[in-house]
């Protein structure tokens, strides 16, 4: 699944991050991902030891868990701390696949199930940068509005152009879901968007509450938590 998540941030929330991330230190992107990862990142991360960060980091992942799309669509169990990155003229990250295990502290670690991209930039101030998903339809190139989303499929392989003018900036994290396969998130999704959509209309109201029932049973039944 590759989904749109519209106005994750409010503006003033937009605006906070920007500020927060103009007095930022940032480091070399490299120093986080392996030998393998190394050979084609080229970009610019917020130092994990700036205390602005964790300020920062909470600012996103209390903007995601409230939007009810995002929530829908990941069923989120847990969230490794969202992280930034900046990409200035010549930035890239060539095309690659998540870790699948990522370590949230000493002793817990986290699944990749799925992939978030929060676009911090607006997409006319900068030239390049697209990020670039390849799945079994082809590759699908995303450049959002600041404060929007993309979520998609942490093992898809994917990339970010180069940047050739300007500066992106954005915020990225991975979601360990409470439903591992992805045919059945995505079937819980579909049937949560119907339902949400039958109560904005005259639709019958025990039956909403009988097909809600099936959703939470389903749910129940394929939950690992």
């Amino acid at each position: 699944m590759l989904l749109h998540i519209p106005g994750v941030l409010t503006a003033d929330e937009l605006q906070a991050i920007r500020h927060g991330l103009e007095s930022a230190t940032w480091t070399d992107g490299r120093q986080t991902v392996g030998a393998q990862g190394a050979q084609v990142k080229r970009n610019l991360q917020v130092d994990a030891d700036d205390p602005a960060r964790a300020e920062l980091s909470a600012l996103i992942e209390t903007a995601v868990r409230r939007h009810p799309l995002f929530f829908a669509a990941a069923l989120p169990l847990r969230i490794l701390t969202p992280r930034f990155n900046c990409y200035q003229q010549g930035g890239t990250y060539g095309m690659h696949v998540d870790g699948a295990v990522m370590q949230v502290d000493a002793q817990t670690h986290l699944r990749s199930d799925l992939s978030c991209t929060v676009f911090l930039s607006d997409p006319d101030t900068y030239q390049g940068g697209e990020l670039v998903i390849r799945d079994t339809y082809g590759e699908h190139d995303v450049k959002l509005a600041a404060g929007d989303a993309i979520l998609y499929p942490a093992g898809s392989l994917h990339q970010v152009t180069p940047v050739t003018q300007g500066q992106r900036l954005a915020s990225f994290f991975w979601v360990q879901s409470m439903v591992r396969d992805p045919q059945q998130r995505s079937l819980l999704f579909d049937m949560d968007t119907a339902i949400q959509a039958l109560r904005q209309s005259d639709a019958d109201e025990q039956a909403i509450v009988q097909l809600t029932g099936v959703y939470h049973n389903l749910l129940r039944q394929w939950a690992q938590v």
